[in-house]
Protein backbone atom coordinates (compact mmCIF):
# COMPACT_ATOMS: atom_id res chain seq x y z
CA UNK A 1 0.00 0.00 0.00
CA UNK A 2 1.55 3.30 -0.52
CA UNK A 3 1.97 5.92 1.88
CA UNK A 4 1.99 9.89 1.82
CA UNK A 5 3.25 12.27 4.04
CA UNK A 6 0.00 14.58 5.32
CA UNK A 7 0.28 17.50 8.30
CA UNK A 8 -1.31 16.85 11.61
CA UNK A 9 -1.74 19.02 14.32
CA UNK A 10 0.91 17.99 17.18
CA UNK A 11 -0.67 16.00 20.22
CA UNK A 12 0.33 18.48 22.57
CA UNK A 13 -0.62 21.80 20.46
CA UNK A 14 -3.71 24.14 21.74
CA UNK A 15 -5.01 26.04 18.57
CA UNK A 16 -7.27 29.44 19.82
CA UNK A 17 -9.82 30.05 16.90
CA UNK A 18 -11.20 33.35 16.74
CA UNK A 19 -14.69 33.76 15.43
CA UNK A 20 -17.69 35.62 15.05
CA UNK A 21 -21.51 35.31 15.45
CA UNK A 22 -22.25 34.38 11.93
CA UNK A 23 -20.04 31.12 12.56
CA UNK A 24 -21.18 30.89 15.72
CA UNK A 25 -24.60 30.71 14.30
CA UNK A 26 -23.47 28.21 11.00
CA UNK A 27 -22.13 25.81 14.56
CA UNK A 28 -25.07 26.07 16.22
CA UNK A 29 -27.22 25.16 12.84
CA UNK A 30 -24.90 22.28 11.79
CA UNK A 31 -25.55 20.91 14.97
CA UNK A 32 -29.93 21.59 15.00
CA UNK A 33 -29.48 19.50 11.48
CA UNK A 34 -27.77 16.40 12.60
CA UNK A 35 -30.41 17.10 15.79
CA UNK A 36 -33.34 17.31 13.16
CA UNK A 37 -32.21 14.43 11.55
CA UNK A 38 -31.18 12.03 14.60
CA UNK A 39 -33.66 8.77 15.54
CA UNK A 40 -37.12 10.02 16.88
CA UNK A 41 -39.12 9.64 20.30
CA UNK A 42 -37.64 7.60 22.66
CA UNK A 43 -34.58 6.19 20.67
CA UNK A 44 -33.92 10.01 20.32
CA UNK A 45 -33.51 10.28 23.90
CA UNK A 46 -31.96 7.00 24.27
CA UNK A 47 -29.06 7.94 21.73
CA UNK A 48 -28.52 11.54 22.92
CA UNK A 49 -28.07 9.88 27.12
CA UNK A 50 -25.87 6.60 25.19
CA UNK A 51 -23.76 9.54 23.38
CA UNK A 52 -21.87 10.65 26.73
CA UNK A 53 -21.43 7.10 27.53
CA UNK A 54 -19.66 5.80 24.70
CA UNK A 55 -16.06 6.39 23.59
CA UNK A 56 -15.64 8.20 20.35
CA UNK A 57 -13.90 5.52 18.68
CA UNK A 58 -16.83 3.32 18.90
CA UNK A 59 -19.35 5.93 17.92
CA UNK A 60 -21.24 5.90 14.52
CA UNK A 61 -20.25 9.16 12.41
CA UNK A 62 -23.42 10.85 13.17
CA UNK A 63 -22.42 10.28 16.64
CA UNK A 64 -19.20 11.89 16.27
CA UNK A 65 -20.67 14.79 14.16
CA UNK A 66 -23.02 15.78 17.11
CA UNK A 67 -20.65 14.96 19.82
CA UNK A 68 -18.23 17.10 18.25
CA UNK A 69 -20.25 19.80 16.95
CA UNK A 70 -21.34 20.05 21.25
CA UNK A 71 -18.19 19.59 22.16
CA UNK A 72 -17.34 22.91 20.17
CA UNK A 73 -20.17 25.09 20.79
CA UNK A 74 -20.17 24.33 24.59
CA UNK A 75 -16.59 25.42 24.85
CA UNK A 76 -17.72 28.41 22.59
CA UNK A 77 -20.11 29.53 25.10
CA UNK A 78 -18.00 28.81 28.00
CA UNK A 79 -15.30 31.54 27.01
CA UNK A 80 -18.29 33.88 25.97
CA UNK A 81 -19.65 33.64 28.81
CA UNK A 82 -16.48 34.35 30.65
CA UNK A 83 -15.86 37.38 28.29
CA UNK A 84 -19.77 38.80 29.07
CA UNK A 85 -19.76 38.56 25.24
CA UNK A 86 -23.62 37.22 25.40
CA UNK A 87 -26.58 39.55 24.92
CA UNK A 88 -30.36 39.16 25.67
CA UNK A 89 -32.53 39.87 23.08
CA UNK A 90 -36.34 39.35 22.05
CA UNK A 91 -36.98 36.71 19.20
CA UNK A 92 -40.88 35.41 18.12
CA UNK A 93 -41.74 32.34 19.49
CA UNK A 94 -43.04 29.95 16.60
CA UNK A 95 -46.43 29.71 15.85
CA UNK A 96 -47.55 26.18 16.95
CA UNK A 97 -49.85 25.72 14.37
CA UNK A 98 -47.15 26.02 11.89
CA UNK A 99 -44.47 23.62 12.57
CA UNK A 100 -44.05 20.40 11.09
Amino acid sequence: MAQVTVKEIKDDALVSVEMNKSFYFMLKNSLFYLFKNSPDGEQKEKALADLMKKEYKDMTHWEQSFYTLTLLLAEIEKQATEKNLFADVEVELPDDSTQD
